[in-house]
């Protein structure tokens, strides 16, 4: 079975993406969270199981099971109760929280990250991915955003689409134009980036 490991690496701070997350909506939408159950969960990277968990999902709490080592020592048992919380929906039903079972935490959370505890992002340190965007990257990713909206192929190198049926003419002008903004910054800001790596390369072989 997979475990966790807490050896974190030094250069920088990880982000939400580089640890193996568990939602609780996605527990909660497949019927998971009924008393009773007991299922294992999985995680995988380029079809080659990398960490697994088993849990059992007792009234208001899930009981985690899996192993865990530090900077890669011996592996431990670790098993441990994570609490929930129920929030009202405004359509009806409930929603379900995880409690972040760290120490002096308790935060309502959907989404716990695996360490050597399962904690929320905050207790892990985490940053989001988009926190690492240089100013071009965030343009380019915003760019693509408009483009899953208009329907268009992806990438902003690309040619642009149409207008997607339905959409008001005042709308799709505005979205290209924010589109074009976006884009034009993102090739402006790779331009740059590829002229410094050239003055960098060209003073090393010099």
């Amino acid at each position: 079975m997979g475990g966790f490991g807490s050896g974190r690496r030094q250069q920088g701070k990880d982000t939400t993406s580089d640890m193996q997350s568990l939602d609780i909506r996605r527990l909660q939408r497949d019927g998971l969270l009924m008393p009773g159950r007991a299922f294992n969960w999985n995680w995988s990277s380029n079809g080659k199981e990398v960490a697994s968990i088993q849990m059992r999902t007792e009234v208001d709490c899930v009981i985690f099971n899996y192993r865990s080592r530090s900077n890669g020592g011996v592996w431990h048992p670790m098993e441990y109760p994570v609490y929930l919380e129920w929030t009202g929906c405004n359509l009806g039903g409930r929603r379900a929280w995880f409690l972040c079972p760290s120490q002096g935490c308790c935060r309502r959370v959907a989404i716990l990250y695996g360490g050597s505890v399962f904690s929320c992002r905050h207790c892990h340190k985490l940053a989001y991915q988009c926190q690492r965007e240089t100013d071009d990257d965030r343009a380019m990713r915003r760019a693509g955003t408009i483009r899953r909206r208009l329907g268009w192929v992806a990438g902003i190198a690309n040619p642009k689409g149409g207008k997607p049926k339905g959409m008001h003419w005042r709308t799709f002008e505005r979205l290209k134009a924010e589109h074009d903004a976006f884009a034009g910054a993102s090739f402006a800001g790779m331009a740059e980036r590829l002229v410094l790596i050239n003055q960098r390369l060209s003073g090393v072989s010099s």
